[in-house]
């Protein structure tokens, strides 16, 4: 690695990492050193819009890069900091699919066989296979559309109610599949709740034991947590502030709830720096033989220009650099996250919006992917970056349009 003469610099309330030599070279891959001067108007950019606050971590080898802006409680007036642990959304869908490939490499469980083989109770079409649901390819309807079409009072109406996954599975079988098994890909928060089933169905053990066993007691991950269906985050957190579908009136505080509506598809607590090692572990091979790493990281284009792909359980997101980046993006109400590694895991970047039901603060943050991975972003427009609606879409509710 040849970063030179790093320092820690105060703005504000954060410490940010700066390098001496200009434009060095900040990997052996190639890769230009992050521009953190354009990660922080991204920050205050979202904050414009609505965002409480913001924060981003890149971890690159020794030198860490924490960039943080805005307030963690509006109410205490508490600044936010790099370190807080939040509810990840849709990021928890690699977890689970760590789970569920260590069981594929086991031989426990076949991604091309009918999910029915390994459910307690049947899916209507038996042409679902385990690997449809993986990649949002089941055609399963989204139940999430209907329960959070009102924003804030569908999420008051569960935000400490306990489902089954078989609720969840449920309302949405209740209503016609988007598509044929395998014929298209629709992004469904059901897949992963199936998903969750299935893996304690056939182990007999809670989600929240095998997250532990197989990747956070592994990886160290002392901030990341599953604590479903409890409603606190311990230690030191960022609150989250749901946006209401009449803007007029004020955020509502969301940070506490069960979040038993997304379960195996949504519930993970961590923080920015543990985000940072999962993904490079995993990228890195160190917790899914090479085989279903593969198949993992094996992307298929999900939008116009494709820019955006999706694996199994994770997403791809090709920068206007050149560079491919992999990882999760995640909404929970009061949350947009962004987690995305190099392919070799070398650099590692999170971001964290605290507010949600926010369509543009969600593009805007995206926009932390193209400062830490490409560098200098002065001489790109917005529009190079992906300001466009078919490049950064909601993880709940995906069919109801949000802005």
């Amino acid at each position: 690695m040849r970063i030179k003469d790093v320092s820690m610099t105060l703005v504000g309330s954060t410490l940010i990492a700066t390098l001496a030599a200009s434009p060095a070279v900040a990997d052996s891959t190639g890769l230009p050193a992050p521009d953190t001067a354009a990660v922080r108007s991204v920050q205050e950019s979202a904050m414009a819009l609505g965002a409480p606050g913001a924060l981003t971590r890149i971890d690159e080898g020794s030198t860490t890069y924490r960039i943080a802006s805005g307030e963690a409680d509006t109410a205490a007036h508490t600044r936010m900091d790099t370190g807080r642990r939040f509810r990840v959304g849709s990021v928890s869908k690699t977890f689970t699919t760590v789970v569920l490939m260590q069981l594929a490499a086991a031989g426990r469980v076949d991604l091309d066989a009918p999910a029915n083989d390994y459910l307690p109770k049947a899916l209507p079409d038996d042409r679902i296979t385990v690997r449809h649901l993986l990649s949002h390819r089941s055609g399963l309807y989204d139940y999430t559309n209907e329960m959070f079409y009102y924003t804030v009072p569908g999420f008051e109406a569960v935000r400490n109610k306990v489902f089954s996954y078989q609720d969840l599975i449920d309302l949405s079988t209740a209503r016609p599949p988007n598509n044929a098994p395998g014929a298209a890909y629709s992004y469904s928060n059901t897949n992963f709740v199936v998903l969750g089933h299935l893996i304690e169905n056939i182990t007999g053990l809670p989600m929240a034991t095998h997250y532990e066993r197989r990747i956070f007691g592994p990886l160290r991950l002392r901030n990341t947590s599953y604590v479903h269906p409890r409603t606190t985050i311990s230690g030191s957190y960022a609150r989250g502030y749901l946006r209401q579908d009449d803007t007029t009136l004020p955020l509502v505080d969301s940070t506490e709830q069960t979040v038993s509506w997304a379960q195996s598809a949504g519930a993970v607590i961590s923080n920015a720096a543990d985000l940072n090692r999962f993904f490079s572990a995993l990228v890195s091979g160190k917790l899914v033989p090479a085989a279903q790493l593969e198949q993992m990281m094996t992307m298929v284009p999900v939008n116009a220009d494709g820019s955006q792909s999706y694996g199994l359980g994770l997403r791809a997101r090709r920068l206007s650099c050149g560079t491919t980046v992999y990882g999760h993006t995640g909404t929970m109400q009061g949350y947009y996250t962004y987690a995305f590694t190099t392919a070799d895991g070398s650099r590692s970047m999170t971001s964290l919006a605290n507010t949600s039901n926010n369509g543009t603060v969600n593009t805007t943050l995206g926009a932390t992917l193209e400062a830490t991975f490409c560098g200098d972003t002065s001489a790109r427009t917005a529009s190079s970056y992906g300001s466009g609606t078919d490049r950064f879409t909601e993880d709940i509710a995906p069919q109801v349009v949000r802005r």
